[in-house]
């Protein structure tokens, strides 16, 4: 068994709404679901990615409203790295961002940036031969657009055990001495181990909390039995309504969520209307009327496009 790398980044904002729009329309993603942290009703699950939600290019937030700035440390993923399509894209991504006053460093043949509350990115040329995973936006080609995840960068208490973990339990390939592939059928992805900076970590806004690899329901349940099989402490199976995880934390400290494909979020409606409304797992719509009153609006951030179309 294999995982068909990244499924999704879960990470945490003090503000929603400046979180919208720059994941939307500065980065160009589309708001896929709004929802809430289902052990936390109280808080916003955003969730950004391709025009139709696939696993691969699903960056989701906690809101913790008014959360003070994070860093990320011992035992945290620290940066998330997208593929495009060309170096001319690479060359687009430094003039827009540098046009909304966002920082960029530029070389190596990537783009290194921080989102408002410090969250690193980097963008790099797509080289996987896996497909693109796009989003339409008004202002981006699709040929200049983000394709999705290609990798993460981290940081582990013990980097020869989350090492182990990752080839002898999670079959990932060792790579270039710091990064090891996981890859699938369908796709791959990466995660690199870098040195511990001396600050301790703190988790708050702009910090990563979890990283999840994609499987499928086929394999799901045998991939609790490795973990189990193992020694390894887990949190066994968990219905997220629109995926099923699992998660442990491996010897690093990096919190890591073993996620399904299926059934995707449509499972609640229509791609079209991905975004659009906040949408709950079933045994939560009881709760609707009390979780909406504690969230803030977020009107859809393409309730006033004109038409898109490729």
């Amino acid at each position: 068994m294999r995982f068909d790398g990244i499924h999704h980044i879960t990470a945490i904002t003090g503000d929603a709404p400046r979180n919208v729009d720059f994941y939307t329309r500065v980065l160009g993603l589309r708001l896929t679901a709004k929802s809430v942290n289902q052990d936390d009703p109280s808080v916003y699950h955003l969730f950004y990615g391709d025009e139709v939600g696939s696993p691969g290019a699903d960056l989701t937030f906690f809101e913790y409203p008014g959360a003070l700035p994070g860093r990320a440390g011992a035992g945290m993923v620290h940066r998330i790295v997208w593929r495009v399509g060309s170096a001319e894209a690479l060359a687009f991504w430094a003039d827009r961002l540098e046009a909304e006053a966002v920082d960029v460093e530029r070389g190596g043949g990537s783009l290194r940036f921080a989102d408002f509350e410090g969250l690193e990115h980097e963008l790099v040329v797509d080289e996987s031969g896996d497909p693109p995973l796009v989003a339409v936006h008004p202002e981006i080609p699709a040929e200049l657009a983000l394709h999705g995840f290609e990798g993460v960068r981290a940081y582990s208490y013990r980097p020869q055990s989350t090492a182990a973990v990752l080839e002898r339990l999670m079959n990932a390939e060792p790579q270039d001495g710091d990064r090891w592939e996981l890859r699938g059928d369908a796709r791959r992805g990466w995660i690199a181990l870098d040195t511990i900076p001396d600050e301790p970590a703190r988790q708050s806004a702009g910090t990563i909390h979890h990283i999840a690899w994609n499987t499928t329901e086929a394999e799901h349940g045998r991939w609790l039995e490795v973990l189990q099989e193992a020694g390894i402490p887990n949190s066994g199976l968990v219905d997220r309504h629109y995926f099923r995880s699992i998660y442990f934390r491996e010897p690093g400290g990096i919190l890591f969520e073993l996620a399904t494909a299926e059934p995707g979020f449509t499972v609640d409606g229509p791609v079209e209307e991905l975004g659009t409304r906040i949408i709950l797992p079933p045994w939560l719509e009881q709760q609707r009327p009390a979780i909406e009153s504690r969230l803030t609006p977020l009107p859809d951030p393409r309730a006033d496009w004109a038409p898109v179309t490729r």
